[in-house]
């Protein structure tokens, strides 16, 4: 009898966040309305998806005889017993342990950064992963719910505060937490978790204190002639303040701030892709006002009062952040997108890329990663730098992170 060692995904704590998919390097996996799955017959264990999860449920294996099909993963609610196959399986025991000795060296290789994979930066704190989940969630009161954007403002982003009371929940800047949302979705299940981008300093909100916030943008469009609004957002955009939410994760092991006073920070990112940058920034104003290293801002909007925190922004030190506001719907002004901003600060920027004490974080829509992308591209270029070997040698030092949905 011949063993196949196959790779499942976890239904119970994935979060649906495509991450997996997007990894994948042959397609192995894939996704319909109620599971993501893996295809037995093309994953080749190359454990790329394994480092990005930001829940752990890719990492998971089962011995089987036939493996399951797509079809039959897509129905899940949550993963099958592990089979005993007994003592016919007794011959396929040290051929078992041989695959998964291999599969550790492979993800040895992984952490390496070798093959690209995103790694943390090397001075960053350890991070606490998935401490609660669906079954045993952290139960959080609602201590503030402010709106960020102008009341006429088509884009409603808010500023939300979670206090975890005398409960622990150890967070790091560039982490994310999961929101299950109450009741159940047209087909009679829980509503899927909700992944948000802590917004505050891993001591707090406000410092010493047992809290955190999020940066939520509620979410209505038009589909076929139909209103559709978002769970998730629209649950946690009508909080009112007492109110008790139900919190996953903490999740994220490599979007993480390095913790060293010479690192440059260029942060590029637009509309709630800023949560994790305010983090960043709240923790340097705190702890390391006088660090050696620069931070840099590319915030993108449509207009100042679409830009989330632009206030506080606003009254922060030049001296202390590079703030690069942009914004694309300015009466009687062009068009400007973040990397426009930054091909007309190229020199700037090409300065930056050659130091080993840089770190590039994106964050916000899909839509911008390709043309930051090109925008780097073009500064490399500029400057006679190959942005291929540059981004590698980060990606390999932990220093080139992008959270894009």
């Amino acid at each position: 009898m011949s063993l196949l060692r196959q790779h499942l995904i976890d239904p119970e704590i994935c979060i649906r966040c495509n991450t997996c998919e997007e990894t994948c390097p042959v397609d192995a996996i894939t996704h319909d309305d109620n599971n993501y799955v893996v295809d037995a017959a093309k994953c080749d264990y190359c454990m790329d998806c394994i480092s990005p999860c930001p829940t752990g449920s890719i990492d998971n294996w089962r011995m089987v005889i036939t493996g399951y099909s797509i079809e039959e993963q897509f129905s899940w609610d949550e993963l099958p017993a592990a089979i005993d196959h007994g003592e016919e399986a007794s011959a396929e025991s040290q051929q078992q342990e041989a695959n998964e000795a291999d599969a550790s060296e492979i993800l040895k290789v992984a952490h390496s950064g070798e093959s690209g994979k995103v790694l943390p930066p090397a001075s960053a704190e350890r991070p606490y992963i998935n401490i609660y989940n669906r079954d045993k969630p952290m139960v959080a009161r609602v201590a503030g719910n402010f709106r960020l954007t102008d009341a006429e403002s088509e884009s409603d982003i808010r500023h939300i505060i979670l206090d975890f009371g005398d409960r622990t929940f150890p967070v790091l800047e560039g982490q994310s937490i999961g929101i299950i949302p109450p009741g159940n979705d047209e087909k009679g299940r829980p509503h899927l978790v909700r992944l948000y981008s802590v917004a505050s300093p891993r001591d707090g909100e406000r410092q010493g204190t047992n809290n955190l916030s999020l940066t939520v943008k509620r979410v209505v469009f038009e589909e076929q002639g139909k209103t559709v609004r978002g769970v998730g957002s629209n649950y946690m955009c009508e909080l009112k303040k007492n109110d008790e939410v139900l919190v996953t994760g903490p999740f994220g092991a490599t979007f993480l701030m390095p913790n060293t006073q010479t690192s440059n920070l260029v942060m590029i990112c637009t509309g709630t892709g800023s949560a994790p940058f305010r983090a960043m920034t709240e923790y340097r104003r705190r702890h390391l006002p006088h660090a050696e290293g620069r931070l840099l801002l590319y915030f993108g909007a449509r207009t100042p009062g679409e830009l989330p925190y632009f206030g506080p922004l606003k009254k922060l030190s030049d001296k202390f952040i590079d703030k690069q506001l942009v914004f694309s719907r300015l009466p009687d002004a062009p068009k400007e997108y973040v990397q426009d901003r930054m091909i007309s600060q190229s020199n700037k920027l090409a300065g930056l890329l050659t130091s080993e004490e840089t770190y590039v974080y994106i964050c916000g829509l899909k839509e911008m990663e390709k043309g930051v992308e090109e925008a780097f591209e073009s500064i490399c270029t500029d400057n006679n730098l190959s942005w291929p070997e540059i981004k590698l040698t980060m990606k390999r030092t932990g220093r080139y992170h992008v959270e894009t949905y």
